[in-house]
This record gives structure tokens, sequence and C-alpha cells, in this order.
């Protein structure tokens, strides 16, 4: 019977509604929600394998299509639920139309989500090349693969890898074990096969295998297995790491600016604002919270003697202040501010192109040294589209015309690191570290924030404004993406931001220190030095891009064997027209 799959559809959805509980909706992420992870594709693929089944053409265009749609489907509604905070960013900041900020969410979930339909195109027509033999096994066994070269192709094409399964477990302390030598893409492989065993747990409770006098049950095993690597998995939460000890002390400043109206500071307003940068620096005796904000951590400070701890480094995020490479003002308030410690600063890089005298703008963190000299400008490479620059510029010259508050930068060509030498109050020069510094949105990449070790950061620092994201899940979301990049390259993370979560995250990943969002403060982090090179930071996306190769040869043998398919059922139909 040809129709609708409406069984499908409503799986779908469900999965989508499964996929987005183990993420943070509007805070922190309980652990409890954790769970879904295990189990949340299971509708979809179940749903997709048991579309039923004839021998003809007309059904099998049926299957491949609607296949498709529903993967599309569910892709679209996760993309919707999960990233509704892009609705905000361009209704509410980026000044478009509530109609056309709608208009753009649902463009949005749409252009993500129709990964999703190729992840379920490509188990359909492995389903279907095995019709003959009744192999449902080999279409499940791919599931894991596929899902993870469709994370892969969703990071690389349209560059939004945002929150990939694997960040789920940020908090558990066994899986994450898996972050240094496979990356986010080793957590989300191991949760996507879970989700593959429990799906034949269901396909094959009809199928026993007899040797003998033995009889063997594939689906016993499938959901005894899923459920043995669940309970184990679950308890990894139980499992605490070691405490990193932090021997360095940096002030990190969260400026807590109005990303709409804070760009302007004139003649006092200047002075004011430089004036308050220079106190939250050197108040480093101060509380902070023990923990993440908003989940009940205690509340500590440092212990300070009568001058307090100096800090050996003072970070000021990206953010709305008017900070402007080349202007004169801005370099003699940091190089004064510097003189308490070395400046790591958020601010607008400038460029003069010598042939055509046209400026360049770019998104950058300049690194001050403490006797005011410039040590050099990183300006940020992977700009967020429709944000920071218009893609396909000449194609979409009307998006200028949608949006007020659109920029459009440049984006740098250079990953570099930093040799910064710290010092204390009476200028005796400490031991010099490298520093990687990568902004705001580099964070969700992986395979690029690696780099920054490689080329011998002993430490990284994440400088953001997360304010365009108001209340909603982003910063949670940005913040546990961020997180994984100390466990993959087991390095502190000095995070910076505009307005929270500004926090200091252990090689491990868990958050040490933070102070609570939206409020002028200041944060004493202390953090320490790693030269390690974990297996991650060397060889980089090696699983995804392994899981792709065999994907699409998958791909390439299924296609053959349905060619094959409709091939011998040609002479048939011709034989039964005759």
């Amino acid at each position: 019977m040809r129709g609708i799959p409406w069984r499908l559809l409503a799986a779908g959805a469900l999965t989508a509604l499964l996929l987005d509980l183990p993420f943070p909706l509007a805070g922190p992420l309980p652990v409890w929600r954790t769970l879904f992870a295990w189990f949340a594709l299971v509708p979809l693929t179940v749903a997709l394998l048991t579309l039923p089944l004839t021998q003809t053409e007309r059904r099998r265009r049926w299957i491949l299509g609607w296949s498709f749609l529903g993967g599309w489907l569910t892709g679209a509604l996760w993309f919707g639920s999960n990233c509704y905070w892009v609705y905000n960013v361009m209704h509410v900041y980026g000044g478009m139309d509530a109609p056309l900020a709608v208009f753009s969410l649902v463009l949005f979930s749409l252009f993500l989500g129709f990964w999703f339909g190729v992840f379920a195109l490509f188990l359909a027509m492995i389903r279907l090349a095995t019709i003959h033999r009744g192999n449902s096994w080999l279409a499940v066994a791919a599931i894991p693969f596929l899902w993870i070269a469709m994370e892969f192709a969703i990071a690389r094409i349209p560059s939004f890898p945002w929150d990939q399964l694997g960040y789920s477990q940020i908090d558990n302390g066994l899986l994450t074990r898996l972050a240094p030598w496979a990356g986010v893409y080793g957590i989300s492989f191991l949760l996507a096969g879970v989700n593959a065993l429990l799906t034949g747990a269901i396909l094959l409770r009809r199928v026993r295998i007899k040797r003998g006098p033995v009889s063997f049950s594939p689906s016993a095993f499938c959901a005894s297995l899923g459920v043995m690597l669940i309970v184990i998995g679950g308890l990894g939460f139980l499992l605490h790491p070691p405490e990193a000890p932090g021997e360095s002390l940096a002030m990190l400043i969260q400026p807590n600016l109005d990303v709409a109206s804070d760009d302007v500071w004139v003649g006092q307003e200047w002075d004011r604002r430089i004036s308050q940068f220079r106190d939250l620096a050197e108040n480093s005796c101060k509380d902070y919270i023990a923990g993440m904000p908003e989940t009940g951590a205690p509340t500590a400070s440092l212990k300070c003697g009568i001058a307090g701890p100096y800090p050996g480094l003072i970070v000021w995020p990206e953010s709305p202040a008017p900070f402007r490479g080349l202007d004169p003002k801005f370099q003699t308030s940091t190089a004064s501010i510097a003189k308490l410690g070395p400046v790591i600063v958020g601010n607008i890089g400038m460029d003069e192109d010598p042939i055509t005298q046209q400026m360049h703008i770019y998104n950058s963190a300049s690194v001050v040294a403490q006797d005011g000299h410039v040590v050099g400008r990183y300006d940020k490479i992977h700009l967020v589209p429709f944000g920071e620059y218009v893609p396909f510029r000449h194609l979409l010259f009307f998006a200028r015309q949608i949006t007020q508050n659109l920029s459009d930068m440049g984006n740098g060509d250079l990953r570099k690191t930093f040799r910064i030498q710290t010092g204390d109050a009476s200028w005796q020069r400490g031991q010099a570290h490298r520093y990687g510094i990568f902004i705001c949105y580099e964070s969700v990449f992986g395979d690029e924030v690696r780099q920054f070790a490689q080329l011998g950061a002993e430490v990284f620092v994440n400088i953001s404004d997360d304010g365009w994201y108001g209340d909603s899940s982003a910063p949670w979301q940005h913040l546990n993406m961020a997180r994984m990049r100390a466990i993959e390259n087991r390095r502190w993370i000095l995070r910076d931001t505009n307005n929270g979560v500004t926090a200091s995250i252990d090689p491990y990943g868990v958050i040490r220190q933070s102070i609570p969002r939206h409020q002028v403060d200041a944060l004493p982090a202390q953090f320490g030095y790693n030269s390690e090179v974990t297996f991650y930071t060397a060889h980089g996306d090696w699983l995804p891009a392994l899981c792709a190769i065999l994907s699409l040869a998958l791909l390439v043998w299924s296609g053959r064997k349905i060619l094959g398919q409709v091939a011998s059922e040609t002479p048939r139909r011709a034989e039964i027209r005759r």
C-alpha cells in the first residue's frame, strides 16, 4: 500500500524530541537528561528499517524518497528546537523583522536538517541492497558509521558542528576519556553504536541462529550488550577526574556590555570605562563560584595577603567595546593596564591595503606585554556566516538590507600562538609560556583548535561575546563545546566572555571557577600549563574521516546492488507484458 508513512514521520518527530533533551535547554544540563542520548535515534532507525518492502521498482523509489524526507524532517525539527535562539539573534539583536526572523530560523533548520535526510537515505539504500538475503544486520551495523559521517559532513560543508551527539556526555568522567584519542566524535560513535544495538534488538527479535543443539538469539545479544553499555556508561558520571593544579593567575574581565548599544565611548565615558577595566584587573582578592554558575556550586575566594595575588595575565573578551587596533587612545589605555600584567584584549583589528589603500577590518585579539609593546595580534579565521560576513555576497546582495546590524569582516589566514612573559609586582620576570587564542564560534571546531596545541600552546584562551544569545540555551551549549576542547587537548582554557559564562576550565573539562552571568565582574582564574600532545591533537579527525570513507564505500556498493536488482527485474517485467 502506497501513501504517506505517518509512522515514520511520527518516529522522526519523536527522535528529534529525544535528541534535544540531552543538551542544555535554558541553563546547565541535569545529569539525568543525558540518558536520552543512548536511545534517541532508535525510533527513527527502527521506522526506517521497517518500511514495508516489496520487489517493485516503484516501491523502491517510494522507500528511498520517504526515507530521505523522514530523515530531513527529523533533522529540521531537531535543529529548529535545539537552535531556537537563532530567532532571538536575528530579531532582537540583528534588527530583523519578526516574520523574517521566523523564516530565517525555518530556512536554517531545513538547510542543516538536509543532512539527516542524507543519513536516512544511505541507511535505506543499504537495507534495499540486502533485501534478497534479509541481512538487516548490515544496515544496523552501518548506523554508527553513517551517523559520524553525517556529523563530519555538517562540520565541513555547512560548517556548523553544533551539539554533536558526544557533547551530551561532557560531564561523564568515563566516556570523555575517548576524547583525547578520537575527539568528540569518539563519544558520538559509542552513543550511536548503542542506539544501533537497541535498534538491532527490536528488528532481530524473530531471528534465531542454530548451530547444532545450540540456539542463539541476536536480538537478546544486542539488547544485553546495549543495556550493559548504558549502565557502565551511566556510571561514568560518578567517576571524578583528578584535580589539575593551577599555579598561575589570570584576571578575566566580564564587562557585561550591551551588545546593541555599548559601542561608543565619548570623552569621560571612555575614561570611566578604562578606569573600571583597571579596577577589575587589579582586584584579585574577590569571591568566585567554585564550579559552574546556576548549579548551586559553593562560593570561594583566593587567599590574599596584604597586597593580594598579582595577575600573570589580564584578559578582556570579545565585546561591543569601541576598541580599534589603530586608535591611539586604545593603544595608550591597554599599555597602561598592561603594567599590571600582560593583556589579551578583544578588539577590531585594522590593516590598510598598501595597493588599494582600502582598510580591512578583523575580529581580533591583541597581545600587549608589560612594557606596553604589542606582541602580536590574532585575527579570527572561522567567521560566523550572516553575523560577521555575508557568504556568497554577490548572490545574496539583499542580506544587508534584511538585517540592520550585519557585519562584514575579513577572516584571518594565520593560526598562531604567542609567547608571553609574565611578571610580578616587583617586575621580576617569570617564565614565558605559549598561549593559543581562539575567538567565540571557533571553539566549536575541534580539528581547528587542536592546531594551537600543535603549534606549542600550553594553555588556551577563549574570548567570546555570548550576549547575542540572550537567556537561551546557546551560552550553555557553547560552554560545553569549549569544555570538550580542553579534554581533547588536555589544556587549561581561560574562557572570558562579555556577559558569561566566564570560567576557568581544567584539562579534564571541569569548570573549576566561574562568576555569575549578567553582571560587571572579574574572575581571578587559577590555571596551569601543559605541553602534552594527545593522539587527537596529533592526528585530528581521523575517526570521522574513516567513517566517511567506509560510508561512501557502502553507498557505492549499495548503489551497484540496487542497480543490479533493477536490471534483473527488467526481463521479468517484459516477459509479463508479453
